[in-house]
């Protein structure tokens, strides 16, 4: 069993431009992969100190002084329980990994899903995750949308890779199957907020949060086309609800698709379509910067193999 708990020793000087902040505001700009709260926490401890010395949270900086970081680190209180699950690894290197979620695996506990999820596999694999927040996922996946997840293994890789993330540097590709005859690619530039009624569902709305979502016709079937779709925001369910918002849902979507099955096709086509068990969709690929070595990290994952079988069912001669 793992200690839930590791020392962390650091050491930096307050830059010039820092001049003038109070020094757990300074801290947080040195060391963006703690919370203010915490590096407050430590200066009241004293385990924070500047110049050697022991100073209140307020004190104000001038530039200069030199703050040493010497605090256990806790396991952090949003983790469950490690349990021994499969996990299928692409990448890793000391600083992070790319795990391939598999359909139906829940990324992280929740109401109705208190175990068993993707978390608690990469806490029993990765003891040390458990003094991330959320074991150190970066994004997430919807149970039933498979495929390229990365996951930072340092509180530094973390920050990093947040950051990337806020700004839009780590590049998402999926593919999704959608109904109907999509002619031509395009983009998406439409708001998602909330359903007003049903809170489980997004909606297109005016005063949602900007929602962006590029896509290209990748191979055309019977029913349906499939799609390549590249994210520029990441908002939840994203590309389910703009898919919708064209015309065009994902095949075998519980909350945003269609009951039955076009017309048009074979009785073996139909049978495969309406005996899909989740939306059509799977993160493909990843590509983003290393954010400590020199080069990009670009992960793909193969179709799983039950969208693989059911787009052979629907390949027509083309």
């Amino acid at each position: 069993m793992a200690s839930d708990e590791a020392r962390e020793r650091r050491e930096a000087t307050v830059p010039d431009e820092a001049a003038g902040e109070r020094v757990d505001q300074a801290a947080a700009g040195l060391w963006p992969d703690f919370s203010r709260s915490r590096l407050t926490a430590w200066l009241r401890d004293g385990a924070l100190t500047v110049d050697g010395a022991a100073v209140k949270p307020n004190r104000k900086v001038a530039g200069g002084e030199r703050l040493v970081l010497d605090a256990v680190i806790e396991a952090h209180p949003s983790n469950p329980r490690p349990q021994p699950i499969d996990l299928d690894v692409l990448y890793e290197d000391e600083h992070l990994l790319v795990v391939d979620k598999a359909p139906g695996r829940v990324v992280h506990p929740g109401s109705g899903n208190p175990d068993g999820t993707l978390v608690n596999a990469l806490l029993h694999r990765e003891p040390g995750l458990e003094r991330l927040p959320r074991a150190g996922l970066v994004h997430r996946l919807d149970k039933d949308t498979s495929g390229c997840l990365v996951i930072a293994r340092t509180p530094a890789a973390h920050a990093a890779l947040v950051e990337q993330l806020r700004q839009r540097e780590i590049h998402r590709h999926y593919q999704a199957l959608v109904w109907g005859e999509v002619i031509a690619g395009g983009t998406v530039d439409a708001p998602l907020g909330r359903h007003p009624v049903d809170r489980r569902r997004q909606v297109v709305r005016r005063d949602g949060r900007r929602a962006v979502t590029h896509y290209r016709v990748a191979r055309r079937l019977a029913g349906g086309t499939l799609l390549d779709v590249k994210l520029e925001t990441g908002r939840t369910h994203q590309i389910r609800v703009h898919m919708l918002h064209l015309g065009f849902p994902l095949v075998g979507d519980p909350t945003y698709g269609r009951r039955g099955a076009p017309a048009g096709l074979t009785a073996y086509q139909r049978e495969a379509w309406q005996g899909f068990p989740r939306q059509a969709l799977h993160a493909v690929r990843l590509q983003f910067d290393h954010p400590f070595v020199d080069g990009d990290v670009d992960v793909r994952s193969p179709l799983p193999s039950d969208l693989a079988a059911l787009i052979e069912v629907l390949s027509v001669d083309e």
